[in-house]
């Protein structure tokens, strides 16, 4: 008994030291390196303090919506609702990755990493008066983690628990320490009153505009068609260093269209203000105007820093025709990128090389001594070719004849027991070698046309199936895909949604992205090692790490990408000199009332705004 009584003092002692020496800051950075704006800052460089408040931004979506509820995985939500909630910290886009105070005035997290303290504002509150509290929090992270869409549990896997100490200070415990991610995205989370929702089903679309406590309420819903947000003018957090200079549209209103095609020509014609182009086609063709002519509309390409991420045709690995790493490369083989970017995007795009492209955690050449450190113990569970110079797609003369490619397509498929018969690729049963491109967006159909007419002339046949957009959300979320275009974005500190992608833990939880299906103990452990890693330079070594993994596995046949935001806008929008460095922030854009043309707030072109179909351009 005594013994166990100096362990529990000892054990105490160690909890009130390491609390001891847990001081409070306005700012949370990765691996404890100084933020950029210290204590006391008024606002952060990239805004106008002085920006004027008023106008209307007109928006517009895609997809259509039929709920106003985010955070679960039923329904598809409408555009713009992060504008309602204000989150425990503010993400910077001005730095790789640090968070400053916004509803928690203060940030407190353990020397060791295994905890994390919030001090909440006591000016905060709801926009029904109600304050913000700790209760909030915990009833947040509760109904989020149990009601609300699968990735969350997955994503905070590794809070051990949630406490309200009093009405303003809320801590996470965590399960170990070595998750230094964890402390930072759970700032980022929105926090949701208690009061509004325990009175209604979360777990069930609706809407119902909800309660929040951001800078906009939603104040008019047109079931699948418009959205309009009012500023809150007496936002409790407008005069905060965070807020100053941002947040300036009185009104902004989002109108939604059938497709990419359709908006754009509505945007032309002035029935809204801004937007960010996908299409390579239509940005070098698609906005010639009067109004591009006159100046009245103006295009420009603000530099992208951050990385893009990979863009690729996806394989369902649960597809039996598709768990042979020989036909998958086959298959990638005969997609002509050098072709397609000559004939249909005009020149505009890279090719992808990375799960992590536009970063210096993009894996190139061979690997080096850190990274052999990592790939050593999972040598004989990962291709031997990960041990050598990163994978790189073949390069053709943009001619359209790829015949060294099919030579070799061929070759993998014949040592993948594939042969033709009839003009057609069997199996050694006989079984055609015949699967679906499930697509929900008529734009990119042209992209894939070419990729289906190279698998054909070696007897695949690949069937191009659209869809509408809630049968696409379904299919995805069940799975029922044999191949699709995806996209896995990716941020200047990966982290724990790497989990979300890539891990075996996800593979069979139908709100994850791990689309894919992957289920691979080595590819574990590198995503293990990533959210564990102790400093900036170790999440490089292991990001690098786990790309050649992943582009030697020839899970996507990687497609292309643009490292700028193509953005036009009408002129009568006005933005800072100066953008933040990852990203347009548009929020700090204003209303200039002198060279604003006299429309309504939200003039949607006749028969316009249709119910859309999901779009990702063709980037």
């Amino acid at each position: 008994m005594a013994l166990l009584r100096r362990h529990f003092s000892g054990a105490l002692l160690a909890l009130l030291s390491c609390a001891a020496q847990a001081a409070p800051q306005h700012a949370l950075t990765l691996y404890g390196e100084p933020p950029k704006y210290p204590a006391g800052f008024s606002h952060f460089d990239y805004v106008n303090p002085d920006a004027p408040k008023g106008g209307t931004l007109r928006l517009a979506g895609l997809n259509g919506f039929d709920s106003l509820n985010p955070f679960i995985a039923k329904g598809n939500a409408g555009d713009q609702l992060g504008l309602i909630y204000d989150s425990l910290t503010y993400h910077s886009p001005d730095e790789p990755f640090t968070e400053y105070g916004l509803l928690a005035e203060k940030i407190e997290k353990a020397p060791d990493n295994s905890f994390v303290r919030f001090h909440l504002n006591p000016k905060a509150h709801f926009h029904d008066g109600t304050p913000v509290t700790a209760d909030d929090v915990v009833f947040t992270f509760t109904t989020l983690t149990e009601k609300g869409h699968p990735a969350y549990r997955h994503y905070y896997a590794d809070v051990a628990a949630v406490v309200a100490e009093d009405e303003r200070r809320v801590r996470f415990d965590f399960k170990h320490n070595g998750n230094r991610e964890l402390p930072l995205i759970l700032g980022q989370i929105q926090i949701l009153p208690r009061h509004w929702w325990e009175k209604r089903d979360f777990d069930k679309t609706s809407l119902e505009p909800p309660l929040g406590s951001g800078p906009y309420r939603v104040t008019q819903v047109e079931a699948g068609r418009s959205l309009r947000f009012e500023r809150v003018k007496d936002w409790w957090a407008k005069d905060l260093p965070v807020a100053r200079g941002q947040y300036n549209f009185d009104v902004i209103h989002v109108d939604y269209y059938r497709d990419m095609s359709v908006a754009l020509e509505a945007f032309k014609a002035g029935r809204f203000d801004f937007n960010l182009e996908y299409s390579a086609k239509d940005w070098a063709t698609g906005y010639d105007s009067p109004a591009l002519r006159d100046g009245r509309i103006i295009k420009e390409a603000i530099a992208n820093h951050n990385p893009v991420g990979m863009q690729g045709f996806a394989f369902n690995l649960r597809r039996e025709m598709f768990q042979d790493r020989r036909v998958r490369e086959a298959l990638a083989l005969l997609f002509d990128f050098e072709w397609t970017n000559k004939q249909l995007f005009y020149g505009a795009y890279k090719r992808s090389h990375s799960y992590f492209e536009n970063s210096e955690m993009a894996a190139r050449g061979e690997p080096d001594e850190a990274q052999l450190k990592l790939l050593e113990p999972l040598r004989g569970q990962v291709p031997d070719e990960v041990f050598g110079p990163v994978y790189l797609p073949p390069v053709s003369d943009a001619s359209g004849i790829i015949r060294d490619q099919a030579r070799r397509a061929y070759q993998l498929l014949q040592e993948a027991g594939y042969r033709v018969e009839n003009d057609q690729m069997v199996n050694a049963q006989g079984q055609p070698l015949a699967f679906e491109f499930i697509i929900a967006q008529a734009n990119l159909e042209r992209v894939i046309l070419p990729f289906k007419r190279n698998l054909a002339a070696l007897g695949i046949d690949m069937q191009i199936r659209r869809v509408d957009a809630s049968q696409y959300i379904n299919r995805m979320r069940s799975r029922d895909f044999d191949m699709t275009s995806m996209v896995w974005g990716q941020s200047n500190s990966p982290g724990n949604e790497q989990r979300e992608y890539w891990h075996s833990s996800s593979a069979d939880n139908p709100g994850s992205r791990n689309y894919l299906g992957l289920k691979d103990p080595a590819i574990d452990a590198l995503v293990d090692g990533l959210i564990g890693a102790d400093s900036r330079q170790s999440l490089i070594d292991h990001a690098r790490a786990l790309d050649r993994v992943l582009i030697w596995g020839h899970y996507v046949v990687p497609n292309y990408y643009v490292d700028s935001w193509r953005i036009a806008h009408w002129r009568h929008l006005q933005r800072p000199t100066v953008p933040p460095q990852y990203d347009y922030g548009l929020m700090t854009w204003w209303y200039d009332r002198s060279t604003a043309p006299v429309v309504t707030d939200a003039a949607p072109a006749d028969g316009s705004n249709e119910q859309a179909s999901t779009s990702e351009g063709d980037n």
